[in-house]
């Protein structure tokens, strides 16, 4: 194989060398937010999760790709990555059910990468500066600068836009008698599998507006994760704004940061997130601590509740808020994954929790 000399490059000027690997960016130069995950595994479910519009992905384990790809594990349509950065990328896949290895799916997808690079390095460098924009490819290294320093970011913009599904589609139930509407900020494929044991699932565009929703005679509204500022996305907080007391809510990651918009609550962005499937958050109704899988760099702040809610979850490595309920309306949201796709299951009682909110709702009618 051709190695092809390739530099990652941040926009505060750090550099960081290495080969390209993946497809070939138009121009040889990839841009985008830097954020590094400290997945140990789940590689592909990282890559294609929406949420990750606009970013560069920094994999903190060393060896990725070990094990392939496999079709059965797409979280969505494609990947909306901007890039993929990795340390070691293994040549040579080893699992039954793969299907093509990383670096062929990188390049299938339109997804460029950097390998060989000091990730450890850049992960501490992320850590005392916080997430910036960064380029990398095969360009000149001052063609490589500039596109760092010309990039913007995700501050700001509505990525869940660009993520969203064109027009409304059914999941069919495998079990549940509920019908679900589930707003398409950028949802996952695994949180479709949960749900759907809930019931029927229809999944529509973010920018439906309430009145479409609830003339679709629902028992429940859900809030899918996706990219980006939330602060932008002034739409699905409008939307949702209409449907608090009217049908129950469970929102995830960012559905959870615009339910609590909705309310008038605050988000603000983190100095570089949290992304990676080992985060331990409590749960201050049961005191329980539980290993979680998360992806977000935006939070919302408790302080600014003012009594419309109630935080349920907090992370236990600094104090962001996890979850919260609200005090006068059947709705509640946390901002780690349940659905753990990649990530360990602890929260998966969740889904529970959701379907037992519509069954209370409903027998109260």
């Amino acid at each position: 194989m051709t190695i092809r000399e390739a530099a990652l490059i941040l926009a505060d000027g750090s550099i960081f060398e290495g080969e390209a690997i993946g497809a070939d960016p138009d121009g040889g130069i990839a841009a985008g937010e830097v954020v590094f995950n400290t997945v140990l595994t789940g590689y592909q479910e990282v890559i294609t999760d929406p949420s990750y519009a606009g970013q560069i992905i920094s994999f903190t384990y060393p060896h990725i790709g070990n094990y392939g790809v496999s079709e059965l594990d797409h979280e969505s349509r494609r990947p909306f990555c901007r890039g993929v950065v990795v340390r070691d990328l293994a040549r040579r896949r080893s699992n039954w059910r793969s299907n093509d290895s990383l670096d062929g799916f990188l390049r299938a997808s339109d997804v460029p990468g950097i390998a060989g690079i000091d990730t450890r390095r850049l992960t501490r460098h992320i850590r005392d500066l916080g997430a910036m924009p960064g380029a990398f490819g095969t360009a000149e290294e001052s063609a490589i600068k500039q596109a760092a320093a010309n990039e913007p970011g995700t501050d700001g913009i509505d990525l869940a836009a660009a993520v969203t599904c064109d027009q409304p589609y059914t999941v069919a139930s495998t079990g549940g008698a509920r019908r679900i509407v589930a707003m398409d900020f950028g949802i996952k494929s695994t949180i479709l599998t949960h749900l759907s044991g809930l019931g029927t699932v229809e999944v529509v565009p973010a920018w439906t507006a309430a009145a479409d929703i609830l003339d679709r005679d629902v028992d429940g509204v859900f809030l899918s994760n996706g990219p980006g500022d939330p602060a932008a996305v002034e739409h699905g907080t409008a939307t949702i704004r209409a449907l608090i007391g009217e049908v129950p809510i469970f929102g995830i990651c960012l559905g959870h940061q615009l339910l609590s918009r909705a309310i008038g609550a605050e988000t603000r962005k983190m100095p570089f997130g949290h992304h990676g499937g080992n985060h331990p958050v409590k749960n201050l109704a049961t005191g329980m601590v539980e290993i979680t899988s998360q992806n977000h760099n935006f939070a919302v702040d408790a302080d600014s509740f003012s009594g419309k809610a109630t935080m349920t979850h907090v992370n236990l490595n600094d104090g962001v808020c996890e979850g919260m309920q609200l005090s006068d309306a059947p709705a509640f949201s946390v901002q780690h994954h349940p659905e753990a796709s990649p990530g360990p299951h602890d929260s998966v009682y969740l889904f529970d929790q959701f379907e037992e909110l519509m069954t209370k709702v409903k027998g109260a009618r």
